[in-house]
C-alpha cells in the first residue's frame, strides 16, 4: 500500500484590529484588491521550528502516543547500531584467534600474542552480549509503544497482549514464529487496514523474520557445537561464533530499518513526502521599489 502526502490547505486571514469593524447595517465594501498595511505587519508565525503535534494526557485520553513510540524508536535505533558495530567487532575478534590456530600449526605463538587474543574475544563478547540486551530491551519498550499507537490509529486492539508477545519473544522455539507475526500485525495495523483483511508482511518484514528466525537456529547449534572437545571441534567452534557475530549484527541493523520504517507508518505524514526547501539564491529578480516618503510609524 502506498501512503499518499496529506494534503493541507492554507487560509489566510486578517489578523485582529487590521481593518476597523462595520457597523451592523451599513453595506459591505467593494473588493479593491490585496491587503495593504501602512506599516510593516508586527503578527506572523512565531520563530519557532515545526514539530510533529503532540497529545496532551488528560483524564480518559490514552498516554501512548506516536510522539513517544517516535522517541523510543529513535532511541532504539541507536541501540541496535551499537550492538551491531559490537558485534562485528566480536566476530573480528574470533576471526583473529581462528589466524592464531593457523599459524599455531607451523610454530609456537608469543604469549603476549595469545593473552591479547582472548582478552579481545572476552571483552568483545561481553560488550556485545550488554549491547544487545539493551538494543532488545529498548526495541520491546519501542514495540509496547507502537502496538498501542498503531491500535489507537486502526481503531482496533492487538491479538496479543504484552506479555504474550514478551514470552513469544523470549521462549525458545517460539521466538521463531511470534516476533515476526507481531511484525506483521504491527505493519498492518499501522497501514491503517481493516481488522477482518488478513496481514501480509511486506518485503522488509519477510526478509527480516527469515534473518531472525536463521539466527536464533544458527546460534542454538553453535551452543550445541561448543560441548564437543575434540581438537577440530574447537576448531570448528571459533568460526562458528565468527558467523554467529555476524548474523548477530545483520539482525541488529536490520531491526534498526524495520524499527524506522514502521515508526514512520505511524506518522500523519510519511517523512518520505517532506523535503526541506531553503532559498539560496534570487536570480534575474527586479529591484524593490523604495517609496520617497516614509509612513509614520515604520522604522527608519
Amino acid at each position: 500500500m502506498t501512503l499518499q502526502p496529506m494534503r493541507v490547505d492554507w487560509v489566510a486571514t486578517p489578523p485582529p484590529g487590521a481593518y476597523p469593524r462595520r457597523r451592523p447595517g451599513a453595506p459591505a465594501r467593494p473588493y479593491t484588491g490585496p491587503p495593504a498595511y501602512p506599516v510593516p505587519p508586527r503578527w506572523g508565525f512565531p520563530l519557532l521550528a515545526w514539530r510533529w503535534p503532540t497529545s496532551v494526557a488528560t483524564d480518559g485520553a490514552p498516554t501512548d502516543s506516536v510522539d513517544q513510540a517516535q522517541r523510543l524508536a529513535r532511541t532504539a535505533s541507536h541501540a541496535l547500531g551499537l550492538a551491531g558495530l559490537t558485534a562485528l567487532w566480536a566476530a573480528g575478534s574470533e576471526v583473529w584467534r581462528y589466524v592464531l590456530l593457523l599459524l599455531s600449526r607451523y610454530g609456537a605463538l608469543s604469549s603476549t600474542t595469545v593473552d591479547v587474543s582472548d582478552a579481545m574475544v572476552r571483552a568483545s563478547s561481553l560488550v556485545a552480549v550488554v549491547a544487545g540486551i539493551a538494543g532488545l530491551v529498548l526495541t520491546l519498550l519501542w514495540l509496547r509503544r507502537a502496538r498501542s499507537a498503531a491500535a489507537s490509529a486502526a481503531g482496533y486492539r492487538p491479538s496479543r497482549s504484552d506479555t504474550e508477545v514478551l514470552v513469544g519473544v523470549l521462549v525458545p522455539g517460539v521466538n521463531l514464529v511470534v516476533p515476526g507475526a507481531v511484525a506483521a500485525e504491527l505493519e498492518h495495523a499501522a497501514l491503517r487496514l481493516p481488522a477482518s483483511a488478513r496481514p501480509v508482511p511486506s518485503r522488509l518484514v519477510r526478509w527480516w523474520w527469515g534473518l531472525w528466525a536463521f539466527t536464533v537456529l544458527f546460534v542454538t547449534f553453535t551452543v550445541v557445537w561448543s560441548f564437543r572437545s575434540s581438537v577440530q571441534a574447537l576448531a570448528d567452534g571459533v568460526l562458528l561464533h565468527a558467523v554467529s557475530d555476524l548474523l548477530g549484527a545483520a539482525v541488529a541493523f536490520v531491526t534498526a530499518v524495520v524499527v524506522r520504517r514502521l515508526t514512520n507508518l505511524l506518522l500523519p505524514v510519511p517523512t518520505e513526502a517532506l523535503r526541506r526547501m531553503r532559498v539560496v539564491d534570487v536570480k534575474d529578480a527586479p529591484e524593490p521599489a523604495l517609496r520617497a516618503i516614509r509612513a509614520s510609524g515604520s522604522p527608519r
